[in-house]
């Protein structure tokens, strides 16, 4: 029962880590379009609102098209990916490339860039998020097919609750009254720690589950399930 519960519990963590860093990025939009905004010596314009630049007029149109884009390309190269490169590279290095991209994008907060540089590698942040999300995310789905049905409730659970934790932790960093740049620095280090869980709650799902069936056996006979979780089918 324990084993179960900690199956259950690894992908329930591992379905927070798919959505819950990109909700913490699009949390922090007003950081994002404050730092487009501001003028070439780096200080942020006071007083009365200033008029809008071509960069941050252009701003959610373009990571949109950054991050529907990518999405949509790897959700269908899945399938290609999926017998062709091993679970643990698709899984941890997704998780690794997007824990080095939060992490360049929580320092980014404390170093000053012109507003083109910072357009540009966070438009490059949001592709790369995303190409790797949709890895991942497809990735877990189809480690959950090989188990028991009860095994996909948790992932989705997961990714429905990251939503609501991004927009408690904006309410709670509206209520200390702390400002844009601390808020969002804290939002980009909050996602961090949850893709280093993610890590490790992957990292130790083989020890709960046995070994993959390897791509190309799975692709022509179905997945052994483990006898100790048969019970929750």
């Amino acid at each position: 029962a324990a084993a179960l519960r900690a199956v259950w519990l690894a992908f329930f963590v591992l379905g927070l880590g798919t959505l819950l860093p990109w909700n913490f990025f699009m949390t922090a939009t007003a950081y994002f379009t404050g730092r487009l905004r501001e003028s070439s010596n780096g200080t942020a314009a006071v007083g009365a609102e200033p008029e809008r630049s071509v960069l941050e007029a252009k701003f959610n149109n373009v990571m949109t098209l950054c991050a529907m884009t990518p999405l949509l390309v790897f959700t269908c190269l899945n399938s290609f990916l999926y017998a062709r490169v091993p679970e643990g590279a698709r899984v941890a290095g997704s998780l690794a490339l997007i824990l080095a991209v939060f992490l360049l994008t929580a320092v980014l907060v404390k170093v000053r860039l012109e507003p083109a540089a910072f357009f540009a590698v966070t438009a490059l942040s949001v592709v790369v998020i995303n190409s790797f999300g949709a890895v991942l995310q497809g990735s877990l789905f189809g480690m959950a097919g090989a188990l028991p049905a009860a095994y996909t409730a948790p992932i989705m659970s997961g990714q429905g609750l990251a939503g609501t934790f991004a927009a408690l932790a904006m309410i709670c960093a509206i209520a200390s009254g702390s400002s844009v740049e601390e808020a969002s620095f804290g939002y980009f280090i909050s996602a961090c720690v949850v893709i280093l869980v993610s890590i490790l709650a992957y990292a130790a799902l083989p020890k709960l589950v046995g070994p993959p069936v390897p791509a190309r056996v799975s692709a022509r006979v179905p997945a052994r399930t483990p006898a100790r979780l048969c019970s929750v089918a």
